[in-house]
């Protein structure tokens, strides 16, 4: 349930769209480190309110009835700050360096009984309010609930009326930062009239200590007070789970090919000699299996168009994600923050627009694709109009609720503008390239104009079995490892273990082309030479398995709760898995494709 109200009228500014083709964005904690003499103020800027489980629903912290200057300036934020939702103002907390503060008076307040209910249903939901001090956060609970017994039943509401900050320096910098109510007592907000104002002096202390570390990054992990779970441990179940499975996949796809393969081209060459020699009938007349349908299997399918555009839209996503976290393993993301990884997501889906085009572009026109044109603005709408009409409902939900995970209007206009400078003109440019480089298609065999009949097929050779089969089993590998994924993107999990998300990542597509493979060999054995489309789904199904997990995290395995949180959970859950749709199809393609070739180039024909 949402407790707070519209936000005030505040702009937040951004920056040049230079910082966004340059880098990802100025994060706490890491950089930005700033030298103070003895006595200089420091600055504690308030940034922002949410619910503990609900990690994506944020409000701006003067959105609650708390000490406010008359006058609120505002920070001006990253482009990845702006997307964590980030809302940085100076507060009226007067900080100077090494100066001990003893219990000063930060001011005094009278609450109406509507604004003492507003807080209290806000700790009820258990709100967390961070600031921000040189670029450090710190993190504490708004007040503080008991609930004891069941006959009789207690239920008791009190609002931290005093913080505690604790600030460790060394030389003259800041290397730590925390605030801390062990010591105080809270207010209650129990038992308040409807007509009666409550009237609240808040108050706070700064005890600066000095330390022996000399850069934050040096401090140990464990040190930070724990307000959000420390990082993850590795995960070796995960890990030998999807060792095994690969091996088997593995194992399977090369007894494929070393002896059933070898065995068939064994068997159908020598029917072709004894064949040829006989007469000069067509060989295939007493054939059956995928010998017979070599002048089928290569038979363009049907909506080829849209075909290239999720073949090239995957390329794309490829690209992109294998980007994100090579660049996560050589260091170059806070992992304490995402907001880092949104400014890299977004700068790497633009200039990864050129391989969607020439993707889709170069395989259209070796398929006989002749809507050249057609095909470039299927290939640029596949993704982004899904996600514009995900994206526009998400945000209108967080606007409606004042969240300020709703962009402002500066930097929608500044992501406009990126996909139109940038995105929009690398695809049209790199589907030229495509088609101007594009060759014939190279296939081993013959077409014939009339398509053969295809003979009835079992029940475990349908489409629905083969998208069962081929999206269960990459999904098993990582079943994991999306746990802990999960966690981290959906809750207070803090993520490095960004060498694990490389292996699994390479299992994963490992996984994906090897069930191709095998799926695709069972599919032409059968005389079925309808296997471009297949192969896409039967793998790409995956994403549909993806969503279903989802669904099972957030009713069983997270606390999350609100229209606010579930439509973006859902939203973006369902955007994921049409992703993996689309990367998990494009490597399913290529690899039942890269299979036929190499059967058919070594069976003897003519």
């Amino acid at each position: 349930m949402t407790v707070l109200g519209h936000p005030r009228n505040w702009s937040c500014q951004w920056l040049p769209f230079l910082i966004l083709l340059l880098g990802t964005g100025h994060e706490p904690g890491v950089e930005g480190v700033t030298h103070y003499k003895a006595g200089d103020p420091v600055i504690l800027y308030v940034n922002k309110v949410g619910p503990y489980h609900n990690p994506q629903e944020t409000y701006h912290y003067y959105q609650l009835p708390v000490c406010c200057p008359e006058k609120i300036r505002h920070k001006s934020l990253s482009l990845g700050e702006v997307l964590d939702g980030d809302r940085m103002a100076e507060s009226l907390y007067e900080i100077r360096f090494r100066e001990n503060v003893e219990k000063r008076i930060l001011c005094h307040m009278q609450l109406s009984s509507a604004q003492v209910e507003q807080l209290r249903q806000a700790i009820e939901e258990l709100y967390y309010f961070e600031f921000v001090v040189d670029d450090l956060p710190i993190r504490g609970f708004v007040g503080y609930m008991e609930e004891s017994g069941f006959l009789p039943h207690s239920h008791k509401i009190g609002l931290w009326t005093h913080l505690d900050f604790h600030l460790e320096f060394h030389g003259d910098r800041i290397i730590f930062a925390n605030v801390s109510v062990r010591d105080v007592k809270p207010h209650s907000l129990d038992g308040l009239r409807p007509d009666e104002f409550l009237g609240l002096t808040h108050t706070y202390s700064v005890r600066w200590s000095e330390t022996s570390v000399e850069r934050r990054s040096d401090r140990r992990r464990g040190d930070d007070g724990g307000f959000f779970p420390r990082t993850l441990e590795i995960h070796w179940l995960s890990i030998i789970n999807s060792m095994v499975l690969v091996f088997l996949l593995v194992g399977f796809v090369a007894v494929i090919l070393m002896r059933v393969l070898r065995n068939d081209l064994a068997r159908y060459n020598l029917d072709e000699e004894t064949t040829s020699a006989g007469s000069g009938d067509d060989f295939d007349q007493g054939d059956n299996g995928w010998k017979i349908i070599h002048t089928d299997v290569f038979r363009f399918p049907p909506y080829r168009g849209l075909l290239c555009a999720v073949l090239g839209v995957g390329a794309q996503f490829l690209a992109l994600g294998t980007g994100i976290i090579v660049m996560a393993l050589l260091g170059m993301f806070n992992v304490h923050r995402h907001g880092a990884i949104n400014s890299a997501a977004i700068l790497l889906y633009a200039l990864t627009c050129c391989i969607s085009g020439y993707v889709s572009s170069h395989f259209y026109r070796q398929i006989g694709g002749e809507r050249w044109v057609w095909n470039i603005i299927l290939t640029t709408s596949l993704f982004s109009v899904p996600f514009f009409l995900t994206w526009s409902v998400v945000n209108s939900v967080h606007w409606a609720n004042g969240s300020t995970q709703a962009l402002p209007a500066t930097t929608i206009l500044l992501l406009l503008t990126v996909w139109l400078l940038v995105g929009f003109p690398l695809t049209v440019i790199g589907g030229i390239f495509g088609k101007n480089n594009a060759s014939p298609f190279d296939a081993p065999c013959r077409t014939k104009n009339i398509a053969r009949e295809i003979p009835p097929q079992p029940w475990y050779k349908s489409t629905l079995i083969h998208m069962t089969v081929g999206g269960f089993l990459p999904f098993s590998a990582i079943s994991v490892e999306l746990y802990y994924i999960f966690a981290t993107v959906w809750g207070r999990e803090q993520y490095t273990l960004y060498g694990i998300l490389f292996f699994v990542f390479a299992i994963l597509l490992s996984v994906g082309a090897c069930i191709s493979i095998a799926l695709t060999y069972f599919q032409l054995s059968g005389e079925d030479y309808r296997w471009w489309w297949r192969s896409v789904l039967s793998v790409g199904s995956t994403g549909l398995f993806i969503f279903l997990y989802s669904v099972f995290y957030y009713a069983r395995r997270s606390n999350m709760s609100g229209a606010v949180q579930t439509v973006e959970f859902f939203g973006y859950s369902l955007l994921t898995g049409y992703v993996f749709f689309l990367m998990l199809g494009t490597i399913s393609f290529f690899s039942s494709l890269k299979f036929i070739r190499y059967i058919y180039v070594n069976l003897k024909m003519d």
